[in-house]
């Protein structure tokens, strides 16, 4: 490319190694910019240097000066803190359903919003656990066509899959597909799950997003919640335990003082707690009963009891026994 092309570039290149290169402990003096611009085969004088760092601050550019021997110039305030950056990519590294690959492409684009200086503390952050991961390259992709599914009001058709003990995928229904109308997406258990509603069996149900396949958008709309009937997404998350499904049933359950966070941890801060004794509380909540509801409950020990109703306290003791049962 021609001198004089680049620079026609000058503004850009200048903008790129601010961004890249300077932070709050990294800074460039406008030697330093001149020196820079000149591995672009650009020359430039300090005059020109000045005015066109005040078009970047018109522009919108943070930048920042801070003197002493020298005068040095650093990019103070970003779209995103490192702090959140380090979030996000936390989040991404800790998400089960985000496979390896998809993993380490967000994040290194999480990186680009950072310095490169910066952007090496995030790199170095990556490795904080050998974290379970889903193996379904797809998810990334469902959960986007899932989400374009519910914002037009269509039903979509899947194949939904397991794995049997040698880790081989066996289709459900002999690999036809399910037609579902869906209405929200959950992220439970650091896992991904499709909630849908059926009209013919006026009820909700849920899917793991990672084990489905060749999702389709259907023509025809979703089955119609019923009459004044709004669907709420964080409710159904509290009342069905780790996504496993069963019978809605109001329970009483007393719990010991010391389990008051574990309590408002599942339930959250809205949750209604009554005073048994100076030792314990208890709370009324619907909840589906369910395998993994008795798991969470005796995961508490003695601390915990389930009061009423009978009939789900007649289950746990049954589900308990068959535990023993085969001790």
């Amino acid at each position: 490319m021609a001198k004089s092309s680049n620079q026609k570039l000058k503004l850009l290149y200048l903008l790129k190694m601010l961004e890249e290169k300077t932070d709050e402990e990294n800074t460039m003096t406008i030697n330093d910019m001149i020196a820079e611009l000149e591995r672009y085969g650009i020359t430039a004088e300090r005059k020109s240097i000045y005015d066109d760092l005040e078009a970047l601050r018109h522009y919108g550019l943070d930048i920042a000066i801070r003197k002493s021997k020298t005068t040095d110039y650093f990019v103070a305030g970003r779209l995103f803190e490192l702090p959140e950056l380090k979030l996000l990519v936390d989040a991404v590294q800790c998400s089960k359903f985000v496979t390896h690959k998809k993993s380490n492409e967000l994040i290194k684009k999480i990186e680009s919003l950072a310095s490169n200086k910066q952007a090496q503390s995030l790199h170095r952050q990556v490795y904080v656990s050998n974290r379970v991961k889903t193996i379904n390259e797809s998810i990334y992709y469902n959960v986007d066509r899932l989400h374009a599914a519910i914002a037009e009001n269509r039903q979509v058709s899947f194949k939904y899959f397991d794995y049997d003990v040698k880790k081989e995928k066996v289709y459900r229904k002999n690999g036809d597909k399910y037609t579902v109308s869906p209405y929200g997406l959950s992220w439970d258990d650091e896992n991904y799950y499709l909630v849908t509603f059926s009209t013919k069996y006026n009820s909700f149900t849920h899917y793991r997003v990672d084990r489905m396949t060749e999702i389709d958008l259907k023509d025809e709309s979703r089955d119609p919640l019923l009459d004044r009937e709004q669907f709420d997404i964080a409710d159904y998350s509290k009342k069905v335990f780790n996504m496993f499904g069963g019978e809605e049933v109001t329970v009483k359950i007393q719990f010991d003082n010391s389990l008051v966070n574990a309590v408002v941890d599942r339930f959250g801060k809205d949750i209604i707690i009554g005073r048994l004794d100076d030792d314990s509380f208890y709370i009324w909540i619907k909840v589906a009963v369910s395998s993994t509801f008795f798991a969470w409950v005796s995961q508490f020990g003695s601390k915990v009891k389930i009061l009423s109703p009978e009939m789900v306290v007649e289950q746990y003791k049954a589900n308990m026994k068959e535990i023993l049962a085969q001790y």
